[in-house]
């Protein structure tokens, strides 16, 4: 693949920004038009209620997450490729950071996967509707504490990636600023998930907007690519 790039670095980055670009769609699908709208903060009932009444959007939440889980894969290999000539070990920390990411996301997917299989077969099994509700109720929860402990890992991922844009000279280095503020507040919104969960609303709508700087970034890589010339003479300065 390295020579593939090494060809056509710009192809390479656009793809890779294609592929961003349906991971962020993908993943705001599932939490902000899925979740964030089913999802009745502090009642199980109203909860319960909105997934089997819209029990298909609930299932293409779950899917469009998998969907996006699919795609960091080859994204993050991209990545790697393009950034390796700039310092490689901390390339491999950012595919690192991404991967135990993505892996802790996705198992955390089962709590979202959970309430269907508890409210529709919970009943044939003789169980308590209200005890049903909660327990629905909880998963999500639990899904919520598995996204938050992945957005930790994620925060690596920018903090990393901040850094090989700050050092590289074929992107934008605000860019590289930005992503490292949105690691710091990846980190700091997962920790006050853990911490002190009575603030994580009104820190999360601060990382909603340190979240742009990713949505900026994948379609720089989308539309921009990288710089050639300037990719090439780093790629031989990191060879020589």
């Amino acid at each position: 693949m390295i020579d593939r790039i090494a060809a056509a670095p710009r192809t390479s980055a656009r793809l890779a920004g294609s592929l961003y670009v349906i991971v962020i769609l993908a993943g705001a699908f599932a939490e902000i038009l899925v979740r964030q709208r089913l999802v009745v903060a502090n009642n199980a009932a109203a909860t319960a209620s909105n997934i089997l009444a819209h029990e298909q959007l609930f299932r293409w939440g779950f899917a469009a997450d998998l969907v996006s889980g699919l795609c960091v894969m080859p994204l993050v290999l991209l990545l790697y490729e393009l950034f390796k000539v700039v310092n490689r070990r901390v390339a491999l920390l950012a595919v690192f950071y991404s991967l135990v990411a993505c892996a802790v996301q996705s198992a955390a997917l089962l709590g979202h996967f959970a309430p269907l299989i508890l409210l529709k077969r919970g009943h044939s099994l003789g169980v308590d509707s209200q005890l049903l509700q909660a327990q629905t109720y909880m998963a999500l929860q639990l899904q919520g504490i598995g996204y938050a402990a992945a957005l930790a890992f994620f925060g690596g991922t920018m903090l990393t990636r901040g850094y090989l844009i700050l050092r590289s000279t074929f992107f934008p280095r605000i860019i590289g600023v930005l992503l490292a503020i949105e690691g710091v507040s990846y980190l700091v919104n997962s920790f006050t998930d853990f911490l002190a969960p009575g603030f994580a609303a009104t820190v999360f709508s601060v990382l909603m907007v340190a979240g742009l700087a990713e949505v900026a970034f994948a379609l720089w890589l989308l539309v921009m690519g990288v710089n050639e010339e300037r990719w090439k003479e780093q790629a031989r300065a990191a060879s020589d």
